[in-house]
């Protein structure tokens, strides 16, 4: 019974879930105004197989990362995406632990950007959302698993990327970053997650683990990034870390001066680079 309570959950939530409210074209001719299970599949990074099993009740014990991926995909709010973890006999997210859970209003934001590169990150700088523009300039996430996801473990362990700091550039990143790991401990410390991604960081990475003991100061605001496109070239865009409203998800956005040889480059990547999106990893 409760595999069919969720089965039957998945597909009216997907029926009620507009194309356009998820930035797919609509089309004249659908058999239902809702998305298609491939579409479905798609926004939440699961085999059109895998999800037809699940709805068909064929597909028993879905893991946290499925059903966080779903919440989001569907855009579930709070108590939507709890009611899905009970369905599948998981236990909804603790409170004090870090959750990857996007508001609606946080996905409206994404899917309404899709002028300027967005990434969504959570409280321990993994990416968890991104919209094309932000895949075709630094790299598309969804092959990456795991950590290949973290920026800072991908940063500090020598993982490639397309942004260019000088030094200088590169310690204030550090620090800032350290210095928001060590913040985002603080509010919690009880992650198993976060904490194991600190430790792992401290054994893998020595400048990690000199900047963690010298707790360094930082806040996070404005700055400038350079990319080197594979395509354009280098590119210099503003980069602004927001924080969404009763979250702890950070929405990163970078955008061009207006008129500048920048935002001609970034023009031309919305045209080469999501046609050719490299699957290279993202960097900080």
């Amino acid at each position: 019974m409760q595999s069919d309570d969720l089965s039957g959950c998945l597909r009216s939530w997907r029926d009620r879930l507009a194309p356009a409210a998820v930035g797919l074209p609509t089309q004249a001719l659908r058999r239902a105004p809702g998305l298609r299970r491939e579409e479905l599949a798609q926004l939440a990074g699961l085999s059109v197989d895998y999800l037809t099993r699940l709805e068909q009740g064929r597909a028993r014990h879905p893991s946290l990362q499925v059903l966080t991926s779903l919440a989001r995909a569907l855009r579930l709010d709070d108590q939507e995406r709890d009611h899905l973890f009970r369905l599948a006999g998981q236990a909804p997210p603790e409170p004090g632990r870090i959750t990857q859970h996007l508001t609606p209003g946080v996905l409206h934001l994404l899917d309404r950007l899709g002028d300027v590169p967005v990434t969504v990150v959570d409280a321990a700088w993994e990416v968890i959302a991104w919209n094309a523009l932000s895949a075709a300039l630094v790299g598309e996430p969804s092959p990456r698993p795991g950590r290949e996801r973290n920026i800072l473990w991908r940063h500090f362990t020598g993982g490639r990327g397309r942004v260019v700091r000088d030094a200088e550039e590169t310690r204030a990143f550090e620090a800032d970053a350290v210095a928001d790991l060590h913040a985002a401990l603080g509010r919690y410390p009880d992650d198993p997650k976060l904490r194991s991604l600190i430790a792992d960081l401290r054994e893998a990475s020595e400048r990690f683990a000199t900047l963690w003991e010298t707790r360094p100061v930082a806040v996070l605001g404005s700055s400038a990034k350079t990319f080197e496109h594979p395509e354009v070239g280098r590119i210099t865009l503003d980069c602004d870390v927001l924080r969404a409203q009763g979250t702890d998800v950070r929405i990163i956005v970078h955008t061009p001066r207006p008129g500048s040889p920048d935002a001609d480059a970034l023009a031309l990547i919305g045209v080469v680079g999501l046609q050719s999106m490299a699957a290279e990893p993202a960097s900080g």
